[in-house]
């Protein structure tokens, strides 16, 4: 019977201090956000991710009654800035918004000095678009299957640009050149502008571009669409294959853009910025916006982004190792 009472009272002392800690949690939850919050963006102004962060800015501005402020802290690919999250306070005030390259170059840096999967607490996917394998109309193929039989015939003579090595139009067609068993010549640029403009210049011969990006070249006839890279066909180009569907089962690539916080931000808080983007970015003058710009609206439950992240950065950890690709 001393042996119960001991537990008991050993019980009832541990649930009295763990109340003021829990009331503490509910009341700054409660009280969230008491000042305006930073969504750091870790590159510089005018990337993929911006139009969809400043969207989700006024949509959590409104709904939660501070200003939500757009921060860019550019360097390393990315690293900076997800890095100077990592290790902001965990209180709800720094957010960390990025593209899908954060799952990419958890893979290309494992030394990195944050770890993509464990310091950060998803809130919420924002938007999603389809990368589009495009060819210059000189190249005498029409499907992926008439591609993939060129590459064979004539290994590595067939190139392909990217905006520079770990970006997603790399990364999508190393996925692509592996899983088909094709050898495809990479021409990094600077960016994926100047990737881009070669290939409508005839410079190159491929590219595995952003759907916003090439679709008005497609629609021009200045380039020839063969596929999409994500796993069902994109509203934007219904008639255009998947890749998957097209020649090489099993492919998919999305690219993404969401919002973090630091590991151990309040479950509440995490909560009420999800909610709050979910209704926003489902509001039609958001829903405007995204289609204009060639994105899917994508938002999710934390649980759903945070099971995404794991299983993006675990298929580009092999992708990386299979290709051989180094960083730059």
């Amino acid at each position: 019977m001393k042996t119960i009472h001991k537990l008991n009272a050993a019980l009832a002392a541990f649930f009295a201090a763990m109340l003021p800690a829990v009331a503490h949690g509910q009341a700054a939850s409660a009280s969230y956000p008491a000042k305006p919050v930073r969504i750091v963006v870790p590159f510089q102004p005018g990337g993929s991710v911006e139009v969809i962060v400043r969207l989700s800015a006024q949509k959590l501005t409104a709904g939660l009654g501070q200003p939500f402020i757009i921060e860019n802290r550019p360097g390393a690919g990315g690293i900076v800035g997800s890095e100077y999250v990592a290790k902001s306070p965990a209180d709800g005030y720094t957010l960390l918004a990025v593209p899908s390259a954060f799952a990419i170059n958890a893979a290309l840096y494992p030394n990195a000095p944050y770890d993509a999967v464990k310091d950060f607490e998803a809130v919420s996917m924002l938007a999603s678009y389809s990368l589009l394998l495009v060819c210059h109309p000189s190249l005498p193929v029409r499907s992926v299957k008439e591609l993939i039989a060129l590459a064979k015939a004539k290994p590595g003579a067939l190139n392909y640009s990217s905006g520079g090595i770990g970006t997603s139009n790399h990364t999508a067609a190393e996925l692509f050149g592996y899983m088909a068993g094709v050898k495809l010549t990479h021409i990094p640029y600077k960016g994926g502008g100047p990737a881009f403009n070669d290939l409508i210049g005839g410079h190159v011969h491929l590219m595995f571009a952003a759907a916003p990006t090439a679709l008005p070249s497609v629609k021009a006839v200045k380039l020839r669409a063969l596929g999409v890279s994500s796993a069902k066909r994109s509203p934007f180009v219904p008639d255009v294959p998947t890749i998957a569907e097209a020649g090489v089962p099993g492919y998919e690539v999305n690219s993404w853009s969401a919002l973090f916080a630091p590991a151990g931000t309040p479950a509440a808080v995490v909560k009420s910025l999800n909610a709050e983007l979910v209704k926003g970015l489902k509001m039609p003058d958001a829903l405007a916006v995204l289609e204009k710009q060639g994105l899917e609206y994508s938002a999710g439950t934390p649980e759903e982004v945070a099971s995404m992240i794991r299983a993006e950065v675990a298929k580009w950890t092999k992708v990386v190792k299979a290709a051989g690709i180094k960083p730059q």
